[in-house]
Order: structure tokens, then C-alpha cells, then sequence
């Protein structure tokens, strides 16, 4: 049967049900933290009520028991998150301190990032080594193009990088071994 558009404008209501679902929904396809999921939960039931001023007054409370519930199954864990999450950053060259700030945006609690950051195994010369190798910089770049230098390492300096690594990846001189320590300053 066909829905007229009165009934498809018509906002719907917002259950306990609807947010589990549409939790493990989104939860199948993305990994996120608990904060993470808050947000996009509070964004969907706007979407489906029409708009932010339209939330029921017990959103919060649905939600907070729903987070609950899903970290109760193992659904959801901030820690995990973090820990892929960071790796996965440092994989890709992210430097520490940029590392850091996704993490926050994605919701993680400060204390939580402090701590998956120091028991991280990689060092920043892995990750400005593999920053380098992606962006083609220093050894890896084009031949004649001598004149980048200096471009590269502010582009590295930016990225979060400390002066000295930066210099060091774009001349070749970066030293990385397995269990090697931060070169950082």
C-alpha cells in the first residue's frame, strides 16, 4: 500500500526500540565511541521527529540506558575504539599530537586518549616515516623536484611533527627499527 505524503511528513515517535535499532544499525557499518554514538543518535531522532526542537524531554535517558546497554553486550568500548583507532593513524603517519586530536573529536575522553597514547607501540619516527612514504616526500619523491624541500618539512611541521624528525624524513636520515622508541623532542 502506498503512503500518501501527509503520512510520509508526519514525524515519528522516538522509542527505546527505534534507537536500539537503528544503534546497531549504524554500529554494523561504523565503529565508534560511546560520545560518538550519542552524537549520531541525537541527530537521527531530529532527523525523525522534524527537528532538534521536536526531541523528547527523556531522550537523554533513553539514550544513556541504550549506551549502556551496548557497552553491557560489548557492542560498544571506548578503549578498543581508541586503541584501532589510533593504530590505524599511525599506520596512515598521523603524528601524535594530530592522532590526539581526532581521537577527541571522535568523542573519546581525554584520559582515555593520555593513556592509549602511552601504550602505544609505534614511535613518531614510524609514523613520520610512513607520512613521507604516502605523501611522497624527501626520498620518495619525483627526481628534479630538489626544490620541494623546504615545502615538505613545513608541510611535516604542520602535520604535528617535531622540526628536527621532519628534516631528518625528508633527508633520508630517518633511522626506524622495530620497538624503536619516540625520536620526538
Amino acid at each position: 500500500m502506498a503512503r500518501t505524503k501527509a503520512e510520509e511528513s508526519k514525524p515519528k515517535p522516538v522509542t527505546e526500540d527505534w534507537l536500539l535499532r537503528s544503534a546497531f544499525h549504524y554500529l554494523e557499518r561504523y565503529a565508534a565511541s560511546s560520545d560518538g554514538l550519542r552524537r549520531v543518535m541525537r541527530r537521527r531522532a531530529a532527523r525523525r521527529v522534524g527537528g532538534i526542537d521536536q526531541l523528547p524531554a527523556d531522550l537523554d535517558a533513553m539514550l544513556d540506558a541504550l549506551i549502556a546497554r551496548l557497552v553491557e553486550l560489548n557492542l560498544l568500548d571506548d578503549k578498543a575504539f581508541a586503541e584501532a583507532k589510533l593504530a590505524s593513524l599511525r599506520r596512515r603517519g598521523t603524528s601524535r599530537a594530530l592522532a590526539a586530536a581526532k581521537l577527541q573529536e571522535k568523542g573519546v575522553p581525554r584520559a582515555l586518549i593520555d593513556e592509549t597514547l602511552a601504550n602505544e607501540e609505534s614511535g613518531e619516527a614510524e609514523a613520520a616515516a610512513a607520512y613521507v612514504r604516502r605523501r611522497r616526500f624527501g626520498p620518495y619523491r619525483n627526481p628534479g623536484r630538489g626544490d620541494r624541500r623546504d615545502k615538505e618539512i613545513a608541510a611535516m611541521v604542520r602535520a604535528g611533527f617535531p622540526l628536527r624528525l621532519a628534516v631528518a624524513a625528508i633527508d633520508g636520515e630517518l633511522e626506524v627499527g622495530p620497538g624503536q622508541s619516540d625520536a620526538s623532542d
